[in-house]
């Protein structure tokens, strides 16, 4: 028997996924206008500006983009081409592939990274008070950690 979303969920859920698609596509148009980089592409400079040496496994980095191998290599084949990304086989284990952020890619980033902070706050902070955000925060996470502990418990 189907357990159906009361009035409430059903506002929460519908809110959460226009919110998000509105937002997202916002912020694409911007970074792609400013900055010829689509919101994928700049997730990627952002992951591996913040990993250790600037570098992934490309495992990795496509679990923490929740992308596939092969979403994850079409992601990156237009940041490889523009000098953004390397890619290279680990020197500890040469059948793994390194994702590298370039000096290029770091600096494309710096230049972009401000734009996108501010489109952030004008298309979604900006609309919220610090409670609502703090509680947005804690209830995301909530969230995100039940995703975390359905996914351990069906291994």
């Amino acid at each position: 028997m189907t357990n159906w979303l009361d009035d409430e969920e059903m506002l929460a859920w519908r809110s959460l996924v226009d919110v998000e698609n509105a937002v997202h596509a916002a912020l694409e148009a911007e970074l792609l206008a400013r900055h010829s980089l689509t919101e994928g592409e700049y997730g990627v400079l952002v992951m591996l500006s913040e990993a250790p040496d600037h570098q992934l496994r490309m495992c990795d980095l496509a679990s923490i983009l929740h992308l596939s191998p092969s979403g994850l290599t079409r992601r990156l084949d237009r940041l490889v081409r523009e000098g953004f990304v390397t890619r290279e086989p680990w020197v500890d284990d040469r059948r793994v592939t390194m994702a590298s952020l370039s000096v290029t890619g770091l600096e494309k980033l710096a230049v972009a990274a401000p734009d996108h902070v501010d489109g952030v706050r004008r298309h979604f902070l900006d609309h919220l008070t610090r409670p609502q955000i703090r509680a947005l925060g804690a209830a995301l996470l909530s969230v995100k950690l039940g995703q975390t502990s359905a996914v351990g418990m069906s291994t």
